[in-house]
Formats: C-alpha cells, sequence, structure tokens
C-alpha cells in the first residue's frame, strides 16, 4: 500500500466506519460460527470488531509488518495472526465455520490469483460453511488512493459466477453507492 493508503487504514476515522458501517453491512443476518477465518486484515480494524463476535479468529496476512503492528494490538486471546499468502494456506481441508475478507480482494496482483483465493477459502471452509465479504465499487477517488500501488477491481456483477467457479452455493452480491458484499456457503455433502 502506498503512504496514503496506509494513512487512511490506520486512522481513527477508517476504524470508526468499519466498526459502524463496513462490519454490520456486510455480515447483517450472518452467523459465520465459532471459528473464523479473516483473510488480510491489515491493521486489524476489521479485527477488533470480529473477535468480540467470534469464539476463534485466524487472521492471515502477507505483510509482515502488518502482522507485527496486528499482534502487538490484538492480546486477545481469542485472536492468532499468521503471516502467510493466502491462496496457499497450510491449514487442512474444512478447519473453520466461516470466513471474511473486507476491502482487500482488489489488493491481490490479478484476478487469476483473486481466483485462487476464492478457491483456497473454500477448500479450508467446512462443508455448510459461510464466506462473506466486502470491497470497494471503482471511483476516481479510490483510483487515486491507489495511485502507485496494487489495484485490481472486482466488478459486482460478475462476482458471483467467480464465486460459483470456486466452489460456493447460495451465492448473493449486493451494492451500494460505495462497495459491495458477497455472501456464499460451502456446499454440504449429500
Amino acid at each position: 500500500m502506498n503512504l496514503v493508503h496506509r494513512w487512511l487504514c490506520s486512522s481513527s476515522r477508517w476504524k470508526q466506519a468499519v466498526k459502524q458501517h463496513i462490519v454490520p453491512w456486510t455480515l447483517e443476518g450472518i452467523d459465520l460460527g465459532p471459528k473464523v477465518l479473516e483473510v488480510g486484515p491489515g491493521y486489524g480494524a476489521t479485527t477488533e470488531v470480529l473477535s468480540s463476535r467470534v469464539e476463534q479468529l485466524t487472521c492471515v496476512e502477507i505483510d509482515a509488518k502488518l502482522v507485527e503492528v496486528l499482534r502487538r494490538h490484538t492480546l486477545k486471546k481469542n485472536v492468532t495472526v499468521l503471516l502467510g499468502d493466502a491462496t496457499a494456506m497450510s491449514f487442512p481441508d474444512a478447519t473453520f465455520d466461516g470466513a471474511v475478507c473486507f476491502t482487500m480482494l482488489h489488493h491481490i496482483p490479478s484476478a487469476q490469483l483473486q481466483d485462487l483465493l476464492l478457491a483456497e477459502i473454500a477448500r479450508v471452509l467446512r462443508p455448510g460453511g459461510i464466506f462473506a465479504g466486502t470491497d470497494s465499487l471503482d471511483s476516481r477517488f479510490f483510483r487515486l488512493l491507489h495511485f502507485s500501488d496494487t489495484l485490481v477491481l472486482i466488478k459486482p456483477d460478475a462476482f458471483a459466477h467467480r464465486l460459483e467457479a470456486a466452489g460456493f452455493e447460495d451465492v448473493e452480491v449486493n451494492v451500494n453507492p460505495y462497495a459491495f458484499r458477497f455472501r456464499a456457503r460451502k456446499p454440504s455433502p449429500s
């Protein structure tokens, strides 16, 4: 992330937006279960909110500096922060009851790697597990915020198909003026 983006994502204003708007809208009406995976927590604004909603939260972050920041700020016993690439996680199949990612998919450097991440999340979810998240819509401000930064936008109208191709069902994608949210379920065995 560039300097401006890092400043914004670590700001108290962003933490308030996450707490009051982003997490509640994204998880409205969803029960993630007790054991949840968060992919790409960044500075941990979402982690802070999620840790009070689940029994056990495991975070996978690719940026070593952010992992250290997050570890220092998450002293709660129900949060584990791991350094790793979420497109190739070392967890066994069906490890988690639920999985989430918030405003991070556009930081993955290609659509192919995004799809690999979706499939990997499907692999580590238990049958019937929920995957939910959100990402931003294209705008001039959003592109400016990502100047000299990784930005691979996701088209909400095509995202349901991508989730289905990764192995999910009961896919729902909703759009507001700034972002889209998604919910999907890993199929249960017949």
